[in-house]
């Protein structure tokens, strides 16, 4: 069983299925609820699980009710948890989202400012059977530390870029950055994504990809910019489909898969999650991704 360090964050998400997005002041009836935990990296950590990887996850929450359920959401599908920070007296990450008829969703979130932002209490070696590890950019110096150790023993080090990453060395310690398509624009500064990662791959040693929703994957190869599409599903809910494809992504690569069979791998699972309504608990399973793969052939 292929491993996964996972840092970043997870909240716990009231997600609201609505007809189309609210445009006034006025009171507005949901046609559904999910209450699930969410998140980049508490989203990817269940993806990871659900398709037969192993995998330990480092976040930041409070000693509040709203933690102890996002734990006990993770423990229910088979995360490790357990190197998490409980600070006293703060207040667990939360979001309230709405997903109109079409899929799209509208994301409202809050983490406590006072959270702290040292890394001094994560481990100083990743756990035994790690194969991988997983990042976001909600915690810069957590990223960084997470980044550092997997570059020091020579394993891939993942950065789910849907944001600015906020510390200047984050891009250059990973070996592998997925952008979203408006970090990706933020950052190089490109309207164009192909150039933006050209852009980009000229300053840093990094592996380089953009992921682009229906409009599938861009990575840099040696020969320039390749462009991987997306598998066509009927869309319900986008909610926690970046977050799968980074996890299924980083586990792709801790089965020692290389990055075009690892992109084809995370897009099938991010297509499949599209398809149901709920945030992760439309991720798929091992199964069920390749069912998926073996019918498109």
């Amino acid at each position: 069983m292929a491993g996964v360090f996972c840092l970043g964050i997870a909240t716990l998400d009231y997600v609201y299925g609505v007809e189309s997005m609210p445009t006034r002041g006025e009171k507005y009836r949901a046609r559904d609820l999910a209450v699930v935990g969410g998140g980049c990296a508490g989203n990817a950590s269940v993806a990871i699980a659900r398709l037969g990887g192993r995998c330990w996850l480092a976040t930041r929450l409070a000693d509040d009710l709203t933690g102890d359920r996002i734990i006990a959401d993770l423990a229910a599908e088979s995360v490790e948890a357990g190197l998490s920070l409980r600070a006293r007296g703060l207040r667990s990450p939360v979001s309230a989202i709405l997903v109109d008829a079409q899929g799209e969703r509208m994301i409202i979130s809050y983490s406590d400012p006072a959270m702290p932002e040292s890394a001094d209490w994560l481990p100083p070696r990743l756990p035994d059977g790690v194969g991988a590890v997983l990042a976001d950019t909600r915690w810069g110096e957590g990223a960084l530390a997470a980044l550092g150790l997997a570059r020091r023993v020579g394993l891939p080090g993942v950065l789910d870029g849907d944001r600015r990453p906020p510390h200047p060395d984050l891009v250059a310690t990973a070996s592998h950055v997925a952008f979203s398509a408006q970090a990706l624009r933020e950052i190089s500064g490109e309207d164009d994504p192909r150039a933006g990662l050209a852009r980009l791959a000229r300053d840093v040693p990094t592996w380089l990809a953009v992921t682009l929703g229906g409009d599938g994957v861009l990575f840099m190869a040696q020969d320039g910019v390749v462009h991987v599409p997306a598998f066509a599903v009927e869309t319900v809910d986008t909610l926690g489909a970046g977050d799968v494809w980074h996890g299924a992504f980083a586990l792709a690569l801790a089965e020692g898969r290389d990055e075009r069979a690892a992109i084809r791998f995370a897009s099938a699972a991010a297509a499949l999650k599209c398809t149901r309504f709920g945030g992760r608990l439309g991720a798929p399973t091992r199964d069920e991704v390749e069912r998926f793969l073996a019918e498109a052939g």
